[in-house]
C-alpha cells in the first residue's frame, strides 16, 4: 500500500505526516493542543504524540502482511500485536527489539535506560486461512511511524460504530500491561467497535486548557477518565472549569461517560481523601444534563494483584476494566 492508501485502514487518528523519507506518523491531537503541551509540561508533550489506541484493520483472505516501524520516542515497552477476528495471535515485545538492537545509549543515575533513536525494523506475520478481520496494535507508550505495509490480497475497511472521544490519564493512554492490545480501552473496543480517538495522555489531569475544538471532528460520544494524578488538590474548581469548557465545545447533547478514578492501593494513608476527591467528581458531573457517570471503583478488584504497582492496572486488571466498562456501557445504554 502506499501511505495515502495505508490511512483508509488506519484508526485512531485525527491527523496524518508523511516524512521526507516516506514514514507515516499520526496524531490524536490538533496541532494547538500540541502546542499547549509543548508549553506545559515536557512530560505531556512526548505522550501525546504516542501510538496510543492507534490500530490498522482491515477484512481480508491474504496469507501475510508485513510493514517497517520506527520508534522515535519511547515510555516503556509495550508491544505491536495481531488480532485475528477478535483473538490476539502474535506479540512483538518492545523490550525484545531493544534487546536484539542494543539501541540503549546510558542509565541515568535514577537507573531509567535513554536510547538512541530513530529505532527502524521490519514486521512479518503470517495468517490464518479465509476471509477475517485482522487488526495490527501498535505500541501504546511510544511514537511509531510506519511505511511500506504489504498485504498479499485485497483489503476492505471494516464498518465501525459511534465515533468516540477518550479523554485520560496514563491509565487511559495504556500504561500498565505492558501489552498494546490489553489495555482497557483495546479490550473494552473488541467488543464495543468504536471508531476512537484516545487522548490520554500519562500524568495527565482535568486541565481545561487543551480542550479546544477539533477542526472538522464532532464524537459522537464521549468518555472521560481522569482524577487519580490530582486527589490532592484543595479545590475543584479544575474539575468544575473542565466540564464547563467541554460543553462550550461540545455543547449539552453529545453524551458524556465520567468514569471517576479506579480504586489505587499505593497511597494508603491517603486513601480517605482520594475516596472524598472521587465522591466530589461524581457530583460534579453529575450536575451535568449529558453526563452519566460510572463509579470506577466498580471496574478493577481491590486487590494488588491486579495492579503493576498499586496505581496502574496489569493485564488482569486491565481485562476486567474493559469488560466491566463494557458491560456498564450496555446496562447504562450509554
Amino acid at each position: 500500500m502506499t501511505n495515502e492508501e495505508l490511512k483508509k485502514y488506519y484508526f485512531g487518528a485525527y491527523s496524518f505526516e508523511e516524512t521526507e523519507d516516506g514514514w507515516l506518523q499520526a496524531f490524536q491531537y490538533s496541532k494547538p493542543q500540541m502546542e499547549y503541551f509543548k508549553g506545559a509540561f515536557d512530560f505531556w508533550y512526548d505522550r501525546c504524540m504516542a501510538t496510543t489506541a492507534k490500530t490498522i484493520e482491515f477484512v481480508t483472505e491474504a496469507a501475510k502482511l508485513s510493514f517497517d516501524y520506527r520508534f522515535i520516542w519511547l515510555g516503556s515497552p509495550d508491544s505491536f500485536e495481531l488480532s485475528v477476528d477478535g483473538q490476539i495471535t502474535k506479540i512483538v515485545y518492545v523490550k525484545d527489539i531493544l534487546e536484539k538492537n542494543g539501541h540503549m545509549l546510558r542509565k541515568t543515575e535514577e537507573g531509567f535506560p535513554v536510547w538512541e533513536f530513530p529505532i527502524d525494523g521490519s514486521i512479518g506475520w503470517e495468517l490464518p486461512e479465509g476471509k477475517k478481520h485482522v487488526t495490527v496494535y501498535l505500541p501504546a507508550d511510544a511514537t511509531v511511524l510506519v511505511r511500506n505495509f504489504e498485504v498479499d490480497a485485497a483489503v476492505e475497511r471494516p464498518e465501525k460504530k459511534e465515533k468516540v472521544l477518550w479523554l485520560g490519564d496514563s491509565i487511559t493512554q495504556g500504561y500498565g500491561p505492558l501489552r498494546s492490545a490489553m489495555t482497557y480501552v483495546s479490550v473494552a473496543n473488541r467488543l464495543l467497535d468504536y471508531d476512537i480517538i484516545n487522548q490520554g495522555i500519562g500524568g495527565y489531569v482535568y486541565d481545561k486548557k487543551s480542550l479546544m475544538k477539533m477542526e472538522g471532528y464532532q464524537p459522537d460520544r464521549i468518555i472521560v477518565a481522569l482524577g487519580t494524578n490530582q486527589f490532592q488538590s484543595e479545590t475543584m474548581k479544575d474539575v468544575e472549569e473542565y466540564y464547563e469548557r467541554l460543553t462550550e465545545i461540545y455543547g449539552d447533547e453529545i453524551p458524556v461517560l465520567c468514569i471517576t478514578p479506579v480504586w489505587r492501593g499505593d497511597q494508603p494513608e491517603g486513601y480517605a481523601k482520594f475516596v472524598s476527591f472521587c465522591e466530589n467528581i461524581k457530583k460534579i458531573a453529575g450536575s451535568h444534563k449529558n453526563v452519566t457517570v460510572l463509579d470506577g471503583f466498580s471496574l478493577v478488584p481491590h486487590l494488588m494483584e491486579y495492579y503493576l504497582d498499586g496505581l496502574h492496572p496489569n493485564c488482569l486488571g486491565t481485562e476486567n476494566y474493559g469488560r466491566n466498562l463494557v458491560e456498564a456501557i450496555r446496562k447504562l445504554g450509554f
